[in-house]
């Protein structure tokens, strides 16, 4: 019986592993999409089958764990992937056999999925939540297997075993894909910062330069233009010394909000350190570049800067580089649009300035 747990147990561990690793870092919710829901509703069912076919023979009754997948779904995904799961289950049971054991379980099955839907949406702490849950079904299962059993020695230890099992067996499952998609959130959140200005939101200077090898292959391949605007604070230094950094960390964020709005969709906006951004324009001309960066230079220009108790004004100074008009080999864009932003710092600030053709 012990072994035969084991292996319950192993088999439901092993799945749930398999299935945060095929999900990545999307774990299931109640807000998950209508697909996803449904995806991970059938494999709720599947699993509860899997269980089945690994059952416990205790004398001539047979227990197993079908319902730990089922609690999960309910509990994480909701109302949806709990009844598609429970309908899979059901219909596993009917195929085995149609007799009176399968009706009772087919009941216990039912309840289990109302009891946990509804204890899931209680503000009872997550271990009350799944103790009362797998009470619950413990207390159907021997209402149900005293009616069907009525050996008192075999009871003795077919209700105790099951009750155990059923604990044992819910808490590891829950504490796994606790792990797991803890896992996968953290995975998220250090992959979105791998490649994300966290105080901006922006590309970071690792993402844009990814993006910008990729772009390099693209450009090159389909015979496009690749424009760069190279954009700087004016006197930024000033803004820090005068209001701290933290005021001056918002105006790096309402700047970035800037760029996202006077640039299109597609265009790659980046923080590539300090006060210093980027804008990658695909398929883009000198002269539609040229505007972009006046665009972005007025707006600046324009906006009063809302600090803690202040509104500031400030300007940038922005240099533009355009593959195959200014730029004949892609891999100096950078360095050309770089060389022309000092060039408009150097001579008055809140400008723009064109790398010269070469």
């Amino acid at each position: 019986m012990f072994k035969d747990l084991f292996t319950n147990i192993t088999v439901l561990v092993s799945l749930l592993i398999f299935y945060c690793q095929m999900t990545n870092a999307k774990p299931l919710t109640r807000h998950s999409p209508i697909r996803r829901k449904i995806t991970v509703g059938i494999a709720g069912g599947l699993l509860g089958n899997i269980l089945m076919y690994y059952s416990i023979s205790i004398d001539t009754a047979l227990i197993d764990l079908r319902h730990i997948p089922l609690i999960l779904v309910a509990f994480y995904g909701g109302t949806l992937p709990a009844l598609l799961s429970m309908l899979l289950i059901i219909l596993g049971r009917m195929f085995i056999a149609i007799n009176i054991p399968a009706f009772t379980s087919i009941i216990l099955i039912i309840l289990v999925t109302a009891a946990s839907l509804i204890l899931a949406k209680t503000t009872l702490s997550k271990k009350m939540k799944i103790f009362l849950i797998l009470t619950f079904d413990n207390f159907i299962f021997s209402i149900i297997v005293s009616s069907l059993l009525h050996d008192p020695y075999t009871l003795a230890y077919l209700i105790p075993f099951y009750s155990g099992a059923s604990y044992i067996g819910g808490f590891i499952a829950f504490y796994v894909l606790n792990v797991l998609r803890t896992n996968q959130m953290l995975f998220k959140k250090y992959k979105s910062e791998s490649t994300t200005d966290a105080l901006t939101g922006l590309n970071n200077y690792r993402n844009f330069d990814e993006k910008f090898n990729d772009l390099v292959k693209t450009v090159i391949h389909k015979k496009e233009q690749l424009s760069l605007l190279y954009i700087d604070i004016d006197f930024f230094k000033k803004v820090n010394d005068t209001y701290g950094h933290a005021e001056g960390d918002e105006v790096l964020k309402q700047l970035g909000e800037i760029l996202q709005k006077c640039s299109r969709s597609f265009d790659i906006i980046s923080r590539n350190g300090g006060e210093e951004f980027t804008v990658l324009l695909r398929n883009s001309s000198l002269t539609e570049a040229r505007e972009a960066a006046e665009k972005i230079r007025r707006s600046v220009e324009k906006h009063s800067f809302q600090l803690k108790n202040n509104h500031i004004n400030v300007t940038v100074s922005i240099g533009v580089a355009c593959f195959r008009e200014t730029t004949d080999n892609i891999y100096n864009l950078i360095e050309d649009a770089d060389k022309s932003l000092y060039q408009a710092k150097n001579t008055g600030r809140n400008k723009v300035c064109i790398a010269v053709s070469h």
